[in-house]
């Protein structure tokens, strides 16, 4: 059954078999040729995934990021933090970082962070003076910040699948993403004292005051949904809810960005996006379910606890493997196949399910700027009209940048489970 599984799947992705129709398909063929079970219990196990309240708040944090994305928030961020950096050589590069940081804090999402973010800050880079490639590099590695910082729809899939909380995830993401912003805040300020890039900026005390107090909405939206979440008014769920309302009110009454016609187009991108991913959520479960039956995890977890007696070996070799696996697997399918077979191996290697978590998602998201499906590196394209192989060859400095965070969020778990462990 193993290698029918291993064949049968890699063959379908070979043949560019949508990502949903290869989990279920495998699983039906696994299923009919290798178990007495009919197939009815494929459609008990579709209803089943589905059937979780905690899902409730990916399409809600969806619809939350469109909102934002299409409204006047991103804008007002930028203002803001170029009026506090600015005035630095590379403080508009910073700035941009910064908003990644702070709009990854609203939306969740990476894509959206790098639309959101580049279609305003990438030309405002390249008209201050910054290298082309270089801005182009920076905004869309930055764009990866939107699955680290909390809320975080990858780590939510991640405590549905390995019941975890998703408290705990959503803080265990903050340090790193605060590591990942000082490595490439850095590195910026490094490349723009060197080469000059950029003038400075200044702005009065009141300037800056008065673009605060603008941008004060948007900045006060991750105090409120993470806030609430650790004050127990609301759980993450909820918390998605909450930010869809706030959006909506800020963006209509507020910013006044928000007319029906692009309201309407907001909610049908936020569907057909939603529906994407409960499909292949619903897909994945039976998938899931025959992993956790057949016992395949746990004779997996025995097969290499046999051979790898070192846990940084298997950390490394583990790394590699993800590496690998982002190539051509996006980051949704990636953590909802994968989790449940290295679940059983922490507790040997003595490993907290939470810093994996954040692990993982810090591998796998490199897989957002890397062929043949880095989706970051098609919004750039989008936003840029560039074409895919500049879009690639701006990001390679930066993939070096996240593998050293990579590498310290693999073997200094205390990055990941600090702040957790402190809010208990």
């Amino acid at each position: 059954m193993v290698w029918f599984i291993v064949c049968v799947f890699l063959g379908l992705l070979l043949l560019s078999t949508p990502i949903a129709i290869v989990v279920l398909a495998t699983t039906a063929g696994a299923v009919t040729l290798f178990m007495n079970v009919p197939l009815t219990a494929l459609v008990q196990q579709l209803f089943r995934g589905l059937d979780n309240f905690l899902l409730l708040s990916i399409p809600f944090f969806i619809l939350a990021g469109n909102i934002m994305a299409e409204g006047r928030i991103a804008h007002y961020l930028v203002e803001s933090m170029n009026a506090c950096v600015g005035r630095f050589r590379g403080g508009l590069a910073l700035a941009g970082i910064l908003t990644c940081m702070f709009f990854a804090a609203i939306s969740g999402s990476s894509p959206a962070t790098v639309i959101a973010v580049g279609s305003i800050m990438i030309p405002a880079l390249i008209r201050a003076g910054y290298d082309e490639k270089f801005s182009i590099g920076l905004i869309t590695s930055a764009g990866t910040l939107g699955i680290l910082i909390p809320p975080s729809i990858p780590m939510v899939l991640y405590s549905l699948v390995g019941n975890t909380s998703v408290s705990d995830m959503f803080m265990a993401g903050v340090v790193p993403g605060v590591v990942r912003v000082v490595v490439l805040g850095a590195f910026a300020l490094y490349m723009a004292r060197k080469y000059g890039w950029g003038a400075t900026s200044s702005h009065s005390f009141g300037e800056t005051m008065r673009i605060l107090g603008r941008a004060s909405w948007g900045l006060a939206m991750p105090v409120i949904v993470l806030g609430g979440i650790y004050s127990g008014m609301f759980t993450p769920t909820e918390a998605a809810g909450v930010s869809v309302v706030y959006a909506l009110l800020v963006e209509t009454f507020v910013y006044r960005s928000l007319t029906w016609a692009k309201f309407r187009a907001i909610l049908v991108k936020s569907a057909v996006l939603s529906s994407a991913l409960l499909f292949i959520i619903a897909c994945a479960m039976p998938f899931i379910w025959l992993l956790t039956r057949e016992q395949l995890p746990a004779q997996a977890a025995q097969f290499i606890s046999a051979h790898i007696g070192n846990k940084y070996v298997f950390l490394f070799l583990v790394n590699v493997l993800l590496l690998l696996i982002g190539c051509v697997m996006d980051i949704v399918t990636s953590i909802l196949v994968l989790t449940p077979i290295f679940l059983p191996m922490l507790a040997h290697f003595g490993i907290d399910p939470v810093a994996w978590g954040i692990m993982m998602i810090v591998n796998v998201e490199i897989g957002f700027l890397t062929f043949p499906f880095g989706l970051n590196l098609f919004v750039a394209m989008g936003i840029t009209g560039k074409p895919l192989t500049e879009i690639a060859r701006s990001v390679l400095p930066f993939l070096a940048l996240l593998f050293l965070c990579l590498l310290m969020v693999t073997y200094i778990p205390v990055i990941s489970t600090w702040l957790p462990s402190i809010l208990k």
